[in-house]
């Protein structure tokens, strides 16, 4: 008989006589992997911690809040302080802990705070075309400690005050008056006392300059013949005098930079640089600068601003350390040195190494905010339409800003401080929040 092997299955029967295997009977070993179960429960550990836990916590949060006037001030001090007016009373606050320290009336409220050593500098607004005088009050306790008539500036490296009357026309951006005239005073800081003063011949260019070594800042004063004298901060006396080139002295120029007073004159062909030592007020270097409208300081090194962008030299020797195209100015911001594009400060290119000119940090549609974010450089940018600004830090390693949050709506007039940004909102608050590394 035929059989159709193509559409019957065959099946082969061995039976049990070849042997069985023993675990057909009693299984010694799970034939389930060692490692499943412990994946297993690492998977509902994690399932379970995660269901728990709440969301993420921000980066920003608000430390307290204060209430103040729509043209109230306020400024941060390097030590962890915020003082802030109210309706004419100033009050001291803890950055860190919102605690009060202390609170002092003051009848006209000041539209601005400064900090020196000690003390807090106010300025009154002017009334009636006045000019307006300086008040000082002790960072310590808020107590009154002198007034004076006129304006008070510092100079770098020195905790002398100087009382002086400036032409109001002839200001730095900055804020202390450049070109004085009368006398120049050194105040005494805890009484507000004159102990020496300097008359002024007409006009004069006042600047500070560095001392050399550790011995602290000095001033230099240049009248309107050209004659430089420079003073001894501790009581005035003469220490070197000079007649320098010809040049428009002003607001801009003279400027120190790394230690060298650079002036920008005119040369026999054409703008030259000279750089003068600052302790025997001799001429160092000139250079040639064809070009250059302005030299600005850029940490120790001295920019040239010119149409095509800035140059960076050594203060030293005046040799060119570096070009960019497009640069119209570098600031201090804390820290770090930022670069800017275009007129005024309203495009920041990055954040900066002024010896090298290399951008560290990309801030392309991002503003500084004011004040030291220590290490970093706190930013801020509105998104399209207005619809919320976001908040960042720029630290020099990154290559871009690390956003913290986005701030409440109406929210401005910010201020950084080591980790702390203070904001004053448009419902009248000043809000301190904490934010810490990203």
């Amino acid at each position: 008989m035929d059989v159709d092997v193509g559409s019957a299955p065959i099946i082969i029967d061995l039976g049990y006589e070849r042997g069985e295997p023993p675990t057909y009977r009693s299984r010694q070993r799970s034939t389930t992997p060692s490692w499943f179960p412990v994946a297993m429960l690492s998977a509902l550990v994690l399932l379970f911690a995660g269901a728990s836990a709440g969301p993420a916590k921000s980066p920003l949060s608000a430390v307290f809040q204060l209430p103040v006037g729509p043209a109230d001030g306020y400024a941060l001090t390097e030590t962890g302080t915020l003082l802030a007016q109210s309706y004419g009373q100033l009050s001291s606050y803890d950055l860190r802990t919102g605690r009060l320290r202390w609170e002092a009336g003051e009848s006209t409220p000041s539209y601005r705070l400064r900090t020196v050593g000690n003390l807090v500098l106010m300025r009154p607004l002017a009334i009636g075309g006045a000019a307006p005088g300086t008040t000082a009050v002790s960072i310590n306790n808020g107590a009154g400690r002198w007034a004076r008539a006129g304006n008070v500036v510092t100079v770098p490296g020195s905790p002398t005050l100087l009382g002086v009357s400036g032409l109001r026309s002839f200001t730095s951006s900055s804020g202390n008056v450049r070109r004085v005239t009368g006398t120049v005073d050194a105040i005494d800081p805890y009484t507000g006392l004159t102990l020496w003063s300097v008359a002024v011949p007409g006009t004069a260019v006042l600047v500070g300059v560095p001392g050399p070594g550790d011995e602290g800042g000095r001033m230099l004063l240049i009248r309107d013949d050209r004659t430089a004298t420079l003073h001894d901060l501790s009581d005035g006396s003469v220490l070197a005098t000079a007649k320098l080139t010809l040049a428009d002295y002003g607001t801009d120029n003279p400027v120190v930079a790394g230690g060298e007073i650079l002036v920008r004159h005119a040369g026999t062909e054409n703008v030259e640089l000279s750089a003068y030592d600052p302790a025997t007020l001799k001429q160092v270097w000139t250079i040639p600068v064809a070009g250059t409208f302005a030299v600005e300081p850029c940490g120790d090194v001295a920019c040239l601003v010119s149409s095509h962008g800035l140059t960076g030299i050594d203060p030293a020797t005046g040799d060119r350390l570096w070009s960019q195209p497009g640069w119209t100015t570098i600031e201090q911001q804390g820290r770090v040195f930022v670069a800017y594009g275009g007129q005024g400060t309203d495009n920041p290119i990055g954040v900066v190494d002024p010896q090298t000119g290399i951008v560290q940090v990309q801030l392309h549609g991002w503003r500084p905010v004011e004040g030291s974010g220590g290490d970093g450089l706190l930013v801020t940018r509105t998104e399209a339409g207005g619809a919320r600004t976001m908040v960042a830090v720029a630290r020099p390693g990154d290559t871009q800003p690390q956003v913290l949050a986005p701030l409440p709506t109406g929210t401005g007039d910010c201020q950084a401080a080591p980790g702390r940004l203070v904001c004053r909102s448009m419902y009248g608050q000043l809000t301190i929040w904490a934010y810490g590394k990203v």
